[in-house]
């Protein structure tokens, strides 16, 4: 066996992994000890990598370019030559006739730094449009345009280490414990080193995160101005701010002074929903504390007022002075594993290489003497929003869509699916085909991913890692970076620049390409040029700046109290409470609030392929509050019908007290391969800050009411023997079907040997369906399938057993024993319980056969109830750990444990 050194794919903490390996098959990973963001931690989706790689998940790899001609055909699979001179034409031909701004192109945080460095150079450089976005758009742009505003640069001025450091921690907008949740361990180890270490968590629900917190501000969503400009006002009452350094090193601090004035602690309790009390409390340990840092995430950004609300809370970090120190500043948590990686490079359509402004004259003539062009445009490209809505009107013809999935991810999805519908050439580059962009694809490019990757990457905290392949790459699939430059040479001569187009891509492998870029940052902020891929293998990851001559990066900046502004100082930004983009009305009363599982990640297309990663939440559940609940004559487990401006959707509801009555939460992970309808996203609204362009992700209005339907239906399959199926190839035949029901969910369920599972609900489920899903579960075949059939009481139960295995089961019109029978699949265990079951005229499990709650450890499969009985019995959480070793591995489920116990009466007694 070897093993490879290269970076989880996940979110942007940038944990280190080893990767081992039998030749071209991924066996493990582990995290690397050695690497400076985890020191060996993984969570349960890093620590589960390898087997979203494993042989059964070329089922769904794409491996081949395949191409259409025409909307109404299937895609054919074509030579790469044939693909690449087809798309080439067809770009050329639309620039000829419509101009370079009719074509844009769309990219993804889970890019390579290299990768980036070429799409930019292709469409700002030889194309000649600044049609250049990606999904960091939805996520981080916010983050990057407050510090532009309020520091003068896109530069996280803290680090991982200053958690260690810090005497009171902020966490706003953000449930690390799921979202980060090796950075949430260390924020453990912090506090168990320093008990006296004050944790605020500010947060509308009360989550994993929020309940650790000595302070946890429940505040009303969108009202972070105002709460952060409260504060000001308190520490300028009591004298709390710092005005030596606001003298020195900050300017602007007048006017926000006067803003400020009028948000007392108790204006800004009938905004936020907060008391007098816990404001004061706050502003007081933030201000009085010998080092503050701040952590956040999407809950500040994905508003259309994220700019500011990014400000407000930095403008908290200038006037204490708690900035530059060890312990303190603001450290905004970056959702994608290479967001950061990718506005170094420019990837973003308002900006250029090495963090230089598309606005600035002398930043695009330097770009283009870099690149040997006679310019680059001047023009602002589209941002993602604007993208699709330019694809929708044909303002924009052609579309190349890498490393994305936009028809899941993006905010108002009914208008992004009609936009690639009505585009005239939509160009997917991809690693996996089951995706829902991959549907509208015209043009399907097989590209590689983790594991058979090389390159580099850049975490939260400016940290640059060698990202290496251990494997090769899968039968046709090619590096983004060689797709880039291959295509931009044929285009180069398709549209008479075929000299330039050599001299501009002359890279024969990534590192040529990583000196481009690091020459770029020649004296910029984000300076490199002491970086080489020989120091990066040799002393491991590095953080910027890093410039010639130096023997190390900047763990932390604006030590000396010197900015990147033109006086040199920090600048306070005046920022004003806003409303969100869709307020709460008589037709739409509940306020929405959206965020992220444990143990999904984006759009599932890799989390989605691990079958345990489901245990925890198998399908998106709508959280609700008992009162608005009992106000619709609802209970948990009921389907409900979310409708919002938008669109609407069909979930299941789960009881939870974790949000305020009037609010209810939506996971955003499931789109239209996992559900029916086009998923969460439908929902929120398109609106987006002026500032960033990031568009409002994170709220929506909504109203909730109950969904009837009279027919229920249960379907599964086993894999792993006896001729079952593989189960990615099984969900790939099922997705289809989801769009058959109002209510449906398609989801993997155990371990070793998964099992299939399709839940929906309908008014009336039509006999061709039936008979199309009969055929995907294997019970077609009537001499090897067991039925039982009640037509009056609406009962239909078939099920298939091979040998002594049940192997498909399906239920139609009453399916309260799904439960059992996908528990006995999952276990494997004889099938004979389910032969006398069947063909009895009862619908629920045979008695005493009880059913395991969700799966909370899934490193050892420990599940709640487990854990629950163990509380209820008096056992301490050491005592259970030490037994089932829940917990001791990668960590994920610490919060929930301690929380449950918490919440255990005998626990809290013995406690």
């Amino acid at each position: 066996m070897a093993e490879t050194r290269s970076t989880c794919c996940y979110c942007g903490v940038g944990c280190g992994v080893i990767i081992e390996h039998e030749g071209d098959r991924i066996t493990g990973v582990r995290g690397d000890p050695a690497h400076p963001a985890n020191f060996g931690r993984l969570c349960t989706k890093g620590s589960t990598l390898h087997l979203s790689a494993g042989p059964e998940t070329l089922a769904v790899r794409a491996l081949r370019p395949e191409l259409r001609t025409a909307r109404e055909t299937a895609r054919q699979g074509v030579s790469w030559e044939a693909a690449l001179d087809h798309v080439a034409d067809r770009f050329a031909a639309i620039i000829r006739e419509h101009g370079p701004d009719a074509v844009a192109f769309y990219g993804a945080g889970q890019l390579l730094t290299e990768d980036y460095y070429v799409f930019n150079k292709l469409v700002k450089g030889l194309i000649g449009t600044n049609n250049l976005d990606t999904n960091s758009r939805l996520c981080m742009s916010s983050a990057v345009s407050g510090y532009k505003m309020t520091l003068g640069a896109d530069a996280p001025p803290a680090s991982y280490e200053d958690i260690a450091h810090t005497d009171c921690l902020v966490i706003a907008g953000s449930n690390t414990a799921f979202a980060h949740p090796i950075v949430f361990r260390r924020v453990e180890d912090a506090r168990t080193a320093n008990p006296a270490m004050k944790l605020i968590v500010i947060d509308p629900r009360r989550t994993d995160t929020a309940e650790a917190a000595d302070l946890h501000l429940a505040l009303l969503p969108g009202t972070d101005i105002a709460l952060y400009n409260s504060m000001l006002h308190v520490m300028l009452w009591e004298g709390l701010v710092k005005r030596d350094y606001i003298e020195a090193h900050t300017e602007g601090f007048d006017a926000i002074k006067k803003t400020v004035r009028e948000y007392t602690p108790a204006m800004a309790s009938a905004i936020c929903g907060l008391s007098k009390k816990e404001i004061e409390t706050a502003a007081e340990w933030f201000a009085s504390s010998p080092a503050t840092l701040s952590m956040y995430c999407q809950g500040l950004n994905q508003y259309a007022f994220g700019s500011h609300n990014n400000a407000a809370l930095i403008n908290l970090h200038l006037a204490t002075g708690q900035i530059g120190r060890a312990g303190a500043g603001p450290l905004s948590l970056t959702g994608q594993p290479n967001a950061m990686g990718g506005r170094e490079v420019g990837g973003l359509a308002n900006l250029l290489s090495a963090h230089r402004d598309l606005a600035n004259p002398a930043h695009r003539a330097e770009v283009a003497a870099l690149w040997g062009v006679d310019s680059v445009p001047e023009k602002p490209g589209k941002s993602a929003v604007e993208l699709f809505q330019a694809l929708k009107s044909g303002e924009v013809k052609a579309v190349w869509i890498a490393c994305t999935n936009p028809a899941q991810s993006m905010p108002d999805q009914t208008l992004v699916h009609e936009a690639l519908a009505t585009a005239e050439l939509v160009v997917v580059q991809e690693a996996f085909a089951h995706t829902e962009t991959c549907r509208h694809a015209d043009v399907l490019l097989p590209a590689t991913t983790w594991g058979e990757k090389d390159g580099t990457v850049t975490n939260s905290e400016r940290r640059i890692t060698r990202v290496r392949g251990a494997v090769a790459a899968p039968v046709e699939a090619r590096h983004d970076w060689q797709i880039a430059v291959d295509f931009a040479r044929r285009l180069g001569v398709a549209l008479g620049k075929g000299e330039l187009a050599q001299r501009m891509f002359p890279y024969a492998d990534p590192e040529s390409i990583w000196n481009e870029h690091r020459e770029s940052t020649r004296g910029r902020d984000l300076d490199i040029t002491g970086l080489s891929y020989a120091m990066l293998e040799a002393d491991g990851p590095q953080q910027w700046p890093f410039p010639e001559g130096a023997s190390s990066g900047k763990q932390r900046l604006y030590e000396d109290g010197v900015f990147p502004t033109v006086s040199g100082k920090a600048r306070f930004v005046v920022t004003e409470h806003a409303m969100t983009a869709e307020s709460p009305s008589a037709r739409y009363p509940l306020h929405l609030i959206t965020g992220r599982l444990r143990d999904q990640w984006h759009g599932m297309s890799r989390t989605g392929l691990v079958a345990r990663l489901y245990n925890h939440e198998q399908e998106p559940l709508l959280h609700m509050h008992p009162e608005d609940l009992a106000r619709r004559r609802l209970k948990g487990g009921d389907l409900v019908t979310v409708r919002a401006r938008g669109g609407r959707i069909v979930v299941k509801v789960l009881e939870s007290t974790t949000v305020r009555a009037g609010q209810c939460f939506l996971p955003m992970h499931w789109g239209g391969n996992a559900m029916s309808g086009l998923g969460s996203n439908t929902l929120m609204p398109s609106k987006f800050d002026p500032h960033s362009k990031q568009p409002e992700l994170k709220h929506a209005a909504v109203q909730v009411e109950a969904f009837v339907a009279a027919h229920t239906l249960v379907a599964m399959r086993a894999s792993g023997e006896a001729g079952a199926d593989n189960p990615h190839a099984l969900m790939e035949r099922l997705r289809p079907l989801l769009s058959g029901f109002p209510y449906a969910s398609l989801t993997l369920v155990g371990r070793e040997h998964p099992v299939v599972v399709l839940k929906a609900r309908s008014e009336q489920i039509e006999q061709a369906l039936l008979a199309e899903l009969d055929r995907a579960l294997g019970l077609d075949d009537p001499l090897k399938t067991l039925s039982y059939s009640d037509s009056r009481r609406d009962i239909a139960k078939h099920a298939r057993v091979d040998g002594d295995r049940l192997t498909a089961v399906r239920l139609a019109g009453e399916a309260l024993a799904s439960d059992w029978l996908t528990d006995l699949m999952v276990r494997r265990e004889s099938a004979a319980p389910v032969r006398n079951w069947l063909l009895a005229p009862v619908t629920q499990p045979p008695a005493g056969k009880v059913m395991r709650g969700k799966v909370i450890c899934n490193c050892f499969d420990v599940s709640e109830d487990d854990i629950l009985a163990a509380f209820r019995a008096g056992e301490s959480l050491d005592a259970l750990q030490a037994r089932t070793r829940c917990g001791t591995n990668c960590g994920s489920c610490v919060p929930e444990l301690k929380r449950m116990q918490n919440a255990t009466p005998t626990s809290r007694a013995a406690a």
